[in-house]
């Protein structure tokens, strides 16, 4: 199939499955890339906490940060479904800064990225980024603003309410009532950004390759496996990755390594246009989508 045969059956897929995608796949030796609408921004929820990992560590190795650092992290005493680590905690906790910087990273808990946060503000994270050369993203607030959403609000029984309302009250611009989803007063970032993000991290740049050392293994402990992963992980590859979820917004980026040496960057931001909170299906088809963007980009 040629490539833009590929493109247009995916974008079917996509519709016909109620996603919204933004998806960009790269060759990370050639450069080669392929992808569908890869430059539009979109809220990245918890994609943040990779930005993070990088300043904090960048943080660390500068000596500012010292990572055996023990610090007071007040319970998140969260009960709704879907946060995890500290956020879950019901007591308050002392833990190590490098410990937190695994926590955040590594199972995607939002209490201890808001104790790294606090040492680090986003406009301290921004500048950080700008200053190793890693465009494309703005981060303007912490974790604590994606636990104040509708879906906390409502019970069980009617979470596709807050979904819908995540779903219906946007605007053309990408402007929405709900901050979170409102791209410009939400933390931000494009396929193209975080594809950007994982060359960084994954070849020779600006970034120190301690820092990155850090940073991809982290990655590479994700405990969040139930989306891309299935379809990215076997005996001959290696996956490393980060998701990001908050309300119909599904994102995961990472970086498969092949056994044969071929190394690919894989970015895919999804908005579900169905107002349900679990969707098993959503999480296939973008793995579907971004696994055939890989295998066409592979036969090159």
């Amino acid at each position: 199939m040629n490539t833009e045969a590929l493109l247009s059956d995916l974008r079917q897929e996509l519709r016909d499955g109620g996603l919204r995608g933004c998806f960009l796949v790269r060759d990370l030796h050639t450069g080669d890339e392929l992808g569908i609408e890869p430059d539009t921004q979109l809220p990245a929820a918890s994609l943040v906490k990779i930005l993070l990992a990088v300043a904090t560590a960048e943080r660390v190795r500068r000596g500012e940060l010292d990572g055996g650092t023990p610090l007071d992290v007040r319970p998140g005493r969260v009960t709704t479904p879907g946060p995890t680590g500290v956020s879950r905690f019901r007591h308050p906790a002392r833990i190590a800064l490098d410990d937190l910087l695994y926590l955040s990273t590594s199972i995607s808990d939002g209490a201890a990225a808001d104790a790294l946060f606090a040492l680090t503000p986003p406009a301290r994270v921004a500048a950080l980024l700008d200053d190793l050369g890693l465009r494309g993203f703005t981060v303007r607030h912490d974790m604590r603003e994606l636990i104040d959403t509708p879906s906390e609000r409502f019970p069980a029984a009617q979470v596709h309410l807050a979904h819908a309302l995540a779903i219906d009250a946007g605007t053309s611009g990408r402007g929405h009532r709900l901050p979170q989803l409102d791209t410009t007063r939400a933390n931000t970032g494009s396929a193209r950004a975080y594809v950007d993000l994982l060359q960084a991290l994954w070849t020779p740049s600006a970034i120190h390759p301690d820092v990155a050392a850090r940073v991809r293994e982290l990655m590479a402990n994700n405990l969040i496996r139930h989306r891309l992963t299935p379809d990215f992980s076997s005996d001959a590859t290696t996956w490393s990755s980060k998701t990001g979820t908050l309300l119909n917004l599904r994102h995961e980026v990472g970086v498969v390594e092949h056994a044969d040496g071929q190394t690919f960057a894989v970015a895919a931001l999804t908005e579900s246009l169905v107002p349900a909170g679990n969707q098993p299906g959503a999480d296939a088809l973008m793995a579907h989508v971004a696994r055939s963007l890989r295998d066409h980009l592979r036969q090159w």
